[in-house]
C-alpha cells in the first residue's frame, strides 16, 4: 500500500475521522484498536496503520493527547481535586495519570494548575480554541522514549517506537 493511500482514499478518511470524532467526544472511555476499527468498519491492522498515516500519530497517542488536554482544561477551569480529574479524563490510576502527565507536559498536575491559572489572567480575550491548540501536547515522540531522555532533553540511545 502506498504511504499516502489513506489520505487519497476519501471513504477511508471519512471512516478514520468517524473513529477520531468518537475519541474526541468520549476521550474518558477506553478505545482499544479493536473498538476503533469496528467504528471505522476496517480491520484492526489496517485501522492502526491508516490512522497513523492520516493523522501522524498512532491512535493511542492521539487519545493520550486528548486526555491530557482535557485534564489541563479541568485543572485550569475548575477546583476539582486532581484525583477526580484523573478519573474523569479516563485514567484508572492516579499514579499513572500523574506520571504520564509529567512525562508529557514536564510538570505535575498541581504545578500546571498553578501555572495555567496565573497565565490565564492576561488571556481572557483570546478564544479558548486558540489557547487549546497552542498548548496541545506534542506526542510525536512516544511517552516511554521521553522518560528515557536525560534531564537536559538531548536524545540518548534511539529506542524503538512504542505505540
Amino acid at each position: 500500500m502506498n504511504r499516502n493511500t489513506a489520505i487519497q482514499n476519501p471513504e477511508l478518511l471519512r471512516r478514520l475521522l468517524r473513529a477520531k470524532d468518537r475519541m474526541d467526544a468520549a476521550s474518558n472511555e477506553d478505545w482499544p484498536v479493536s473498538r476503533l476499527a469496528s467504528v471505522s468498519c476496517v480491520s484492526e491492522a489496517h485501522f492502526a496503520r491508516s490512522f497513523k498515516e492520516a493523522f501522524g500519530v498512532p491512535p493511542h497517542r492521539y487519545l493520550l493527547t486528548r486526555r491530557i488536554e482535557r485534564a489541563t482544561a479541568l485543572l485550569r477551569d475548575t477546583d476539582l481535586p486532581i484525583t477526580d480529574i484523573a478519573f474523569r479524563t479516563g485514567w484508572r490510576s492516579l499514579g499513572t495519570f500523574g506520571r504520564t502527565f509529567r512525562d508529557i507536559t514536564g510538570k505535575s498536575p498541581g504545578e500546571v494548575r498553578v501555572q495555567e491559572r496565573a497565565a490565564r489572567r492576561g488571556l481572557e480575550s483570546v478564544p479558548a480554541c486558540i489557547l487549546g491548540a497552542a498548548h496541545r501536547p506534542d506526542l510525536r515522540t512516544a511517552v516511554l522514549e521521553k522518560r528515557r531522555r536525560p534531564a537536559d532533553g538531548k536524545k540518548g540511545a534511539q529506542p524503538k517506537e512504542v505505540l
